[in-house]
């Protein structure tokens, strides 16, 4: 298999253990040796960089085109991605694939990730709920954001929501200030941000209209310069 498009799930052994060298190896400086993105993907799915990986069901690494013009950042797998190991196939997914589609843009030409690649939960007496990761856990992650990037190659890059665009914009960034802006971020590639389709849920009535038509002008506007 080449450079092409990776499939979406591929099978490995996903057990996680304290000693395993993915946890060590993957903080050595230079430590590059990956040829193809399904090689880098091998080593990501056996992780066990923090403790995300000790409740995880699966590593739900990026799926798309490499290269990719665009690429698409969340913050973290949800229940349903944890599940089938791929990112946004749950509702906020699918409305993702909506905006984007309204957009005039499809899916499978844009490299799709978070930054992180294991699901953060909370864990009570009720059962479990999504959290933001945190910022110990997506610096442990972000070997495989770097990853990413080099193979997908983005010329322009949507963050969806504050968390990923405070980690590829700015620590400063707000959603209130900086929503809609191009601006420069990691490797200098032009990046903007937008509402997590996973907020627009949450939402009802007037509320949710006003917001998803943010959300699709700022699509629109990637659009634009994807086209370019």
């Amino acid at each position: 298999m080449g450079l092409g498009s990776i499939p979406a799930v591929i099978h490995y052994s996903n057990t996680p253990s304290l000693h395993h060298p993915i946890r060590y190896w993957c903080g050595m400086t230079g430590w590059n040796r990956w040829r193809t993105i399904e090689e880098v993907r091998a080593d990501a799915v056996v992780c066990c960089r923090c403790d995300l990986c000790y409740g995880r069901t699966h590593v739900v690494f990026g799926e798309g085109p490499t290269p990719a013009r665009l690429m698409i950042v969340g913050e973290g797998p949800g229940a349903e991605e944890d599940r089938l190991a791929r990112p946004f196939v749950g509702r906020a997914g699918k409305l993702l694939d909506t905006l984007l589609a309204d957009a005039g843009m499809r899916r499978e030409d844009i490299w799709i990730t978070n930054v992180v690649r294991c699901r953060p939960v909370i864990r009570s007496a009720s059962g479990e709920r999504n959290r933001p990761p945190r910022a110990d856990e997506i610096k442990a992650c972000d070997l495989w954001m770097t990853q990413e990037y080099r193979f997908a190659a983005p010329e322009l890059v949507v963050c969806l929501g504050a968390v990923p665009a405070q980690a590829l914009i700015s620590r400063s960034f707000t959603i209130s200030e900086g929503r809609g802006r191009w601006l420069e971020g990691r490797d200098g590639i032009p990046t903007t941000a937008t509402y997590h389709p996973a907020y627009v849920l949450r939402l009802r009535g007037q509320d949710r209209r006003i917001i998803e038509s943010q959300m699709l002008e700022d699509f629109r506007s990637a659009a634009r310069r994807f086209a370019a």
